[in-house]
């Protein structure tokens, strides 16, 4: 049978084991007095570092949103790294790798549910860090084209030409290809028109580049050319390729629209006709040779009743 202490083996027995603790806690003071001035400093070092990281990123980055979440990892990465040398200091081995372990569990739920948000940001990090534009560029992806208006830490946002504002989720702009019209700062802009087959085509050519070259926005004249296509049904079509700043000003769709008004006034004064659709009808000989029977039977059938009728005719004057 088990015995059951009486009062005064119960008090002795929790005043030994209040005595050990004490003792440890004791022996542990020191410990206890360095881990916290450990984790003291690495505060201060997190937040000096944190501020200073967050400073760098807003200068480099375009988005402040995303330089101040990464410099806010960067301060806790930090602070978890003096949080754990305190916590070995005082000989809790087991606590820092619980700890741990329960990150990685934790960093993993969090990353299979939320893992549109965690693809989006993670895009958007690396978007910041690689620059592929920055606000104020025109882009275009898939069906979006227009100019960047902002850039955060889930979305970019994009204004199209007609006055839109366009939110694309990070991971769109950095999975799909990326046009970025103002990277290298110059456009070519291409017209094509459609001359007479009787058209000469080098004087056409000669034209149209004189005239194009009169404008002030392009640029790199030499490079200004007209190049035949092909042929069409009743015309020659032509390309005609120049240069001009972009973005710039004028805007693209007045330089477009100048340069369409000069290749048309190019052409008139040359003289160079720019054809209409004409279409030619062929009809085939074995159609010809029965509409040919056709009005020879009907002539055919026609005289005797001629003839008849003058006799009539005759006989009803006489």
């Amino acid at each position: 049978m088990l015995s059951i202490p009486s009062v005064n083996e119960a008090e002795k027995l929790i005043e030994d084991k209040l005595g050990g603790w004490f003792e440890v806690v004791i022996s542990h003071i020191p410990n206890f007095i360095v881990a916290v001035i450990i984790a003291i400093v690495f505060s201060l070092l997190a937040r000096f570092a944190g501020n200073l990281m967050k400073k760098l990123l807003r200068r480099s980055l375009d988005s402040t949103q995303i330089a101040d979440l990464m410099a806010s990892i960067f301060k806790v990465l930090i602070l978890s790294v003096g949080v754990f040398i305190a916590l070995d200091f005082m000989g809790l081995k087991s606590t820092v790798t619980s700890l741990l372990a329960g990150a990685g569990i934790v960093g993993l739920a969090i990353g299979f549910a939320f893992q549109d948000m965690t693809e989006n940001l993670i895009a958007g990090i690396a978007m910041g860090i690689r620059k592929p534009f920055q606000p104020g560029d025109v882009i275009k992806t898939d069906d979006v084209f227009g100019s960047v208006h902002s850039i955060n830490l889930r979305n970019t946002l994009i204004e199209s030409f007609y006055g839109q504002l366009i939110l694309v989720p990070n991971k769109i702009l950095f999975r799909n290809v990326l046009r970025n019209y103002s990277t290298l700062g110059v456009r070519r802009i291409e017209i094509a028109v459609k001359i007479a087959l009787a058209a000469d085509i080098e004087r056409a050519a000669e034209v149209i580049v004189k005239k194009i070259n009169q404008f002030d926005f392009v640029i790199r004249q030499d490079e200004t050319a007209v190049y035949a296509e092909g042929f069409g049904d009743s015309h020659i079509k032509l390309l005609v390729w120049f240069w001009i700043d972009y973005p710039g000003e004028p805007d693209f769709m007045t330089v477009r629209h100048q340069g369409v008004v000069a290749v048309q006034q190019a052409l008139n004064d040359a003289d160079i006709r720019i054809p209409y659709p004409i279409h030619t009808v062929d009809v085939a000989d074995r159609i010809c040779e029965q509409l040919d029977g056709v009005v020879a039977n009907s002539a055919a059938e026609k005289s005797p009743q001629q003839s008849q009728n003058n006799s009539a005719a005759e006989k009803n004057s006489e």
